[in-house]
């Protein structure tokens, strides 16, 4: 009996391996991102050893360093071949690491660039994996952008690092840890501003997630790094640092616009337009705000005044500022990435101008829109394709940017009609647990 028994407990290490490696390979959704990882590796290497470099903004952002490492902080007197030095401090010292690494040389620096693309796409593929609104051959699409790929690894653009710092930002947010997502939100800011599109979803999500202390502390953990970072130019010209390095009124050249070149010149220039697009701006998060994001808390000025009461009632206002906090609750994954990916789209809607560049601010964040929508699979992969095909017409012409704003408004009333997903963690295992309960 004990030789059979021993005989049969011998196989069992083996099943086991064997079970877990075709568990493994019955599961695309882990198999899959990591072969996209991969090919994509190959690709992104093969673009930088035969595809030529394309000349844009490297030389510039080189001169601009070399100012600073010169020992220059007047910001106003920071310039390249392509005009001032527009972006906060933190570009500067991502560039300059550059810098020094590369010698200013381009190879090198897009075999860095090559890096970060991959470091970025891996953190998209986690955000996706985590959320699991895209079935497993959809992850497919955040690798087929020609328009990407050149931004990251032909182009050299600084929109790559704050892209993939937000993405960074974004992770810490899906695992409820605020103040470390508000810190490296911060830092991605420092680099491009375009990264405060996001700002006012995550504000209304911290109101969720935590009491107004709470909320207080990690803005103000992010106020200092801005204020770190832009110190050696705070100290000696700060007037011109932050007009310069915070200037929200710039107007883009309207030859360079992907979006809106059916718009007059004199119109699109005018701060008439402007004002337009920033009431609608504000107008759509509004809406989407109180009907979608807040429906669930009684709407928008209801959590407003929820946490109004809440400050007024507190009797210890200092005693707590961390996650630890008594009114702290968890947010659910999909609720998270679903407020900052429609909120920052809405920002995209209503920009005044959009370049090239600039795709890099929600191309990653296509596909998840498109599958929240209630758009069918065909319809969503038109619209995808469109968009990037939008992208990747040189120059822009009235009939490209009409069919770029088209397709976005389309997806924008997709995103819409979706059904807002309940928001609170918690909140749903506590009323799973009583339905079980009732149940037994």
């Amino acid at each position: 009996m004990a030789v059979r028994s021993a005989a049969a407990a011998k196989p069992k290490p083996m099943r086991k391996k064997d079970s877990s490696i075709q568990k493994l390979f019955r599961k695309p959704k882990i198999l899959f991102p990591v072969a996209l990882l991969f090919a994509d590796a190959v690709l992104v290497s093969l673009i930088v050893t035969y595809v030529p470099y394309t000349k844009i903004d490297w030389d510039a952002y080189m001169s601009q360093v070399s100012g600073f490492l010169g020992g220059e902080r007047d910001y106003s007197k920071l310039k390249g071949d392509t005009g001032p030095l527009v972006y906060p401090a933190g570009f500067l010292y991502v560039y300059s690491f550059f810098q020094y690494v590369t010698g200013g040389q381009v190879y090198p620096a897009q075999i860095l660039f090559g890096f970060l693309y991959i470091v970025n796409l891996g953190m998209v593929l986690f955000i996706y994996l985590k959320t699991d609104v895209l079935p497993w051959w959809a992850l497919s699409l955040l690798s087929l952008s020609k328009r990407v790929h050149s931004i990251f690894v032909l182009r050299l653009f600084n929109d790559c690092f704050a892209t993939t710092l937000f993405h960074a930002a974004l992770i810490s947010f899906l695992y409820q840890k605020w103040h470390l997502g508000l810190l490296i939100f911060s830092g991605a800011v420092s680099i491009k501003m375009n990264v405060l599109l996001y700002a006012p979803s995550l504000l209304l999500l911290m109101l969720k997630a935590m009491d107004i202390v709470g909320v207080i502390s990690a803005l103000a953990g992010a106020a200092l790094v801005q204020i770190v970072l832009g110190l050696p130019f705070l100290l000696s010209y700060p007037t011109a640092y932050i007009s310069k390095a915070f200037d929200l009124g710039r107007v883009f050249i309207h030859f360079w616009s992907v979006n809106f070149k059916f718009v007059p010149e004199p119109v699109f220039v005018s701060r008439g337009f402007a004002l337009f697009l920033l009431a609608a701006h504000l107008s759509l998060l509004t809406v989407f705000a109180h009907y979608r994001w807040c429906r669930h808390e009684g709407g928008l000025f209801s959590l407003l005044h929820s946490r109004f009461i809440q400050m007024k009632l507190r009797t210890f206002p200092l005693k707590q500022f961390s996650s630890h906090d008594s009114n702290f609750r968890f947010i659910r994954m999909e609720h998270i990435a679903t407020t900052m990916f429609v909120g920052n789209f809405i920002g995209i809607v209503c920009a005044r101008s959009l370049h090239y560049q600039f795709y890099s601010w929600y191309f990653y964040s296509l596909p998840y829109l498109l599958w929240i929508t209630p758009f069918p699979t065909w319809l969503r992969l038109i619209l995808f394709a469109t968009v990037e095909c939008c992208w990747n017409i040189y120059p822009s012409n009235i009939y490209s940017s009409a069919l770029l704003l088209g397709v976005h408004l389309i997806i924008l009333v997709g995103l819409w009609k979706a059904s807002p997903e309940y928001p609170y963690e918690h909140d749903m295992n506590y009323k799973s647990s009583n339905s079980k309960k009732k149940g037994n």
